[in-house]
């Protein structure tokens, strides 16, 4: 079968190649084997094929982190699943392949919908969902403030909030993502600056807010913090600016703020099946309906690595490795 792997570490545009592997073979008990139909390319997909990543995968290593198929076996004592459900690969299994093999009891059908959302579904709106659910507790009507709201962790914050209640203050770096963003429904949408804090407070009322979102670093968090509330607390989940994060010891010692990081992968190798399953509910019905959505730039199929990668190290939407392309 076909698979997307690299030998080495290094510029993805060099090391990235489709080889043909060996079938994942028959399911063991409890195991099922999924067909894949769709995944995306992801920036830290770039990261991992760098070597820059928060873990090295033992090389050689096919690649991808999320996606969705087909069940097309299954073995013996699996109950949640069977042949011919469509389901999502599980994250961090490596998806660029045409076939896999995994045990994940969480797993469930999921309900017609596009495929390519639910591709996406493994890593950005878990990652909205953890942040406004399991770092403070968020009353329903309370703000929320985040940056590179227009990301695929941004678009999902605003769709899930709104689900949970919550508003939302939405700073992005362009005056032409502005109005896409109010359109998905952004309660407050502002570009970045120095002067953030004051307009933020008149846009806001004042009201305070205790939870901030940074997935751009650089000095964006700086400004993020000062639009906090006493003992607010911002979490740290991405770097998009690939710069140093800039915060005032003002904030920390005299507002009593936290910073403190967040990674997904910690969460799925603590979080029982059943609590996995509970969240991915919450957030099957959000994607199924295209209340969270990504833009989609292009697809390709294995046999095209060179122009998806090309593609997708350019911005303008998700790239994906489809079945059917």
């Amino acid at each position: 079968m076909k698979a997307i792997q690299i030998e080495a570490f290094g510029d993805p545009a060099e090391v990235v190649e489709t080889v043909d592997i060996p079938d994942v073979g028959a399911p063991a008990t409890g195991e099922v084997v999924i067909a894949v139909e769709a995944s995306p390319i992801n920036q830290y997909d770039f990261t991992m094929i760098a070597g820059d990543y928060g873990y090295r995968p033992r090389l050689p290593a096919i690649m991808g982190t999320e996606g969705v198929g087909r069940v097309v076996a299954v073995g013996a004592g699996v109950t949640h699943l069977t042949e011919g459900d469509r389901t999502l690969v599980p994250f961090l299994h490596p998806t660029w392949a045409e076939r896999i093999k995994t045990d994940a009891p969480w797993l469930r059908p999921l309900p017609p919908g596009d495929i390519n959302q639910f591709a996406m579904m493994g890593v950005n709106p878990p990652t909205a969902y953890l942040l406004l659910t399991d770092i403070v507790k968020l009353p329903r009507g309370s703000w929320v403030i985040q940056n590179g709201a227009n990301s695929g962790v941004g678009r999902a914050a605003v769709a899930i909030g709104k689900s949970l209640g919550l508003r939302t203050v939405n700073v992005v770096r362009r005056d032409e993502v502005v109005a896409e963003m109010k359109t998905l429904g952004g309660d407050v949408v502002l570009v970045d600056g120095p002067d953030l804090a004051e307009r933020v407070a008149v846009e806001t009322g004042n009201a305070p807010i205790t939870l901030a979102l940074d997935g751009v670093s650089d000095t964006s968090p700086m400004n993020l913090m000062n639009c906090l509330s006493e003992s607010g607390v911002l979490v740290s989940y991405g770097q998009t600016s690939r710069k140093p994060m800039l915060a005032q010891p003002h904030n920390l010692i005299f507002k009593k703020q936290t910073i403190r990081g967040f990674w997904l992968r910690y969460w799925y190798q603590s979080a029982k099946p059943d609590e996995i399953a509970a969240m991915f509910d919450q957030l099957t019905s959000l994607v199924a309906a295209g209340t969270i959505s990504t833009p989609v730039a292009a697809t390709y199929g294995f046999d095209q690595v060179g122009e998806a990668i090309t593609k997708a190290a350019q911005s303008g939407g998700k790239v994906l490795f489809t079945s059917n392309t």
